[in-house]
């Protein structure tokens, strides 16, 4: 039997074929895509934003799952449809030139698809900044009447300090958060370039020295997470991470006021608050 029929006289429309199993491959690859591994994505959904980065993904890979089906079942319907069946036959198959309407229809659709894949990107971007640092006068910011607590990041060789204006200016080696609130991160280094990644946070900022690179997360309930430099900051790089949590708004009152009150001798030394600290001479070679 032929590759272009089944029944002598009955011309296979190929496709057709090609365009079902399309269809079909793509339906369950979307839907597995959408339903069974989208919830268990990175970065989770312990903030707001970490969970419009599961979306955003999500959509991402759902929108890419029928074009990566098209590729696979034209590859292997060729296979299977057009394969040499006579054992020790060597063919040349017939001359290709291509098919207008399906090189017509490839780009269209390839076309639309990165314009709505642009446009839904800038938009995300745009309305909620997606965790990451924007600069001193970020583009994306809470809406008016938000109550904001501001928690300045300081980054050095090699760990993080957290610096909390609203509390006299003390200053913590670690980072508890309020459940249910919105953070003001303020990200800036004292020697190098460092990054600020909260990855469960769903937060990834860099920290240049002199600079204050600010970004927003809303809390939601009670979590841990882990804090990791992701810039190549220097020998052990590898070293600068801690961890925090996300804690009950009574336990952070608590916590704030026990730091308050155990780092008030340092706090006095401190100097003044500022959202940006230029690198002193000894620091700035590394």
């Amino acid at each position: 039997m032929s590759a272009h029929s089944e029944k002598p006289g009955l011309e296979i429309n190929h496709w057709r074929r090609c365009v079902l199993w399309w269809l079909v491959t793509s339906v369950i690859g979307t839907l597995l895509v959408v339903l069974v591994l989208a919830p268990g994505m990175p970065p989770g959904n312990g903030t707001v934003e970490a969970s419009g980065q599961v979306f955003d993904n999500t959509v991402l890979l759902a929108a890419a799952t029928p074009v990566a089906a098209a590729v696979l079942v034209f590859v292997t319907y060729s296979l299977i449809a057009f394969r040499e069946r006579e054992a020790g036959s060597v063919l040349e198959g017939p001359r290709v030139l291509g098919d207008a309407r399906i090189q017509t229809w490839w780009l269209v659709v390839t076309t639309g698809l990165v314009l709505f894949l642009a446009a839904f990107g800038t938009i995300e971007l745009e309305g909620n900044g997606a965790g990451g640092g924007q600069g001193p006068n970020p583009l994306s910011k809470p809406g008016q009447g938000t109550h904001v607590l501001q928690v300045q990041v300081i980054a050095q060789q090699w760990k993080f300090d957290y610096r909390w204006p609203a509390y006299g200016g003390v200053e913590t080696p670690t980072l508890d958060l309020p459940a249910n609130t919105t953070i003001e991160f303020h990200v800036t280094s004292l020697d190098v370039i460092h990054s600020f990644w909260a990855y469960q946070l769903g937060v990834k900022a860099d920290a240049n020295p002199g600079v204050d690179n600010v970004a927003y997360v809303t809390t939601k309930a009670p979590m841990s997470f882990e804090v990791h430099c992701a810039e190549l900051c220097g020998v052990w790089h590898g070293y600068m991470y801690n961890s925090g949590a996300v804690v009950p708004k009574a336990q952070f009152a608590s916590w704030i006021a026990h730091q308050e009150k155990v780092y008030a001798p340092v706090t006095k030394s401190l100097p003044p608050y500022a959202l940006q600290y230029a690198p002193e001479p000894t620091r700035r070679g590394g």
